[in-house]
């Protein structure tokens, strides 16, 4: 999002176009999840739901409003997210006693985490995993798993409002898009053989260099 926006694109426009591209790698992990069974799909519905529901009525919302405030805040809740795993290494090693079912879960992590990834995104599959991690008890490489459906889900709801909108760059959008799937793809397979032992480190670095980034913009 941030070399979109380096490279002269209004935020409308670059949200639309990063929308585009993430719906590749998001889809693609998405697939490989669900043929490895790692995902039961008929389990994950409602959170479909909520989700596809919340992330459109984020993009419309983003394309009438400034998301300057969610800039100014994002930087602390991504740290947050990076020294909550950091600081809880037990956490997401095995299943734990679920905390929350059905609408409650499916309102908090889809159609907020939804809403924002719609309205904003930075970040927004790391926010699913940890909803997956502290509601559902999910270990970290099966939260990571369905956060990545949860956060096709609501890629492919945001970006419908911005197509409606016309503020997709495609010819941008799709180059991004190819690279994205292939990397996915390699991605999710290291998720499936090296499970918490490689995901808890990738989310503490990533949140730390996206907090970097966010509060250098």
């Amino acid at each position: 999002l941030p070399a979109l926006l380096a490279a002269g694109m209004s935020p409308a426009n670059a949200l639309a176009t990063n929308k585009l591209q993430a719906c590749g790698g998001a889809l693609s992990s998405s697939l490989y999840f669900i043929r490895r069974k790692v995902v039961n799909l008929a389990e994950q519905k409602l959170n479909i739901l909520m989700t596809f529901i919340g992330s459109m009525s984020g993009a419309l919302l983003v394309q009438h409003v400034q998301a300057d405030i969610l800039r100014q805040i994002l930087p602390i809740l991504v740290i947050f997210i990076g020294l909550y795993f950091l600081l809880m290494p037990k956490l997401g090693e095995e299943d734990r006693q679920r905390r929350l079912y059905g609408v409650p879960f499916a309102l908090i992590a889809g159609g907020c985490v939804g809403f924002y990834d719609g309205f904003f995104g930075p970040a927004a599959g790391s926010f699913y995993a940890l909803a997956f991690v502290t509601l559902c008890g999910y270990n970290l490489a099966k939260s990571t798993a369905h956060a990545k459906v949860l956060n096709a889900t609501s890629n492919v709801g945001g970006l419908l409002l911005f197509i409606i909108g016309g503020k997709v760059i495609w010819a941008t959008g799709f180059v991004m898009l190819v690279g994205q799937f292939l990397g996915a793809r390699m991605g999710s397979r290291l998720v499936v053989s090296k499970g918490q032992k490689l995901i808890r480190p990738m989310i503490v670095i990533v949140s730390a260099v996206m907090s970097a980034r966010l509060l250098s913009d």
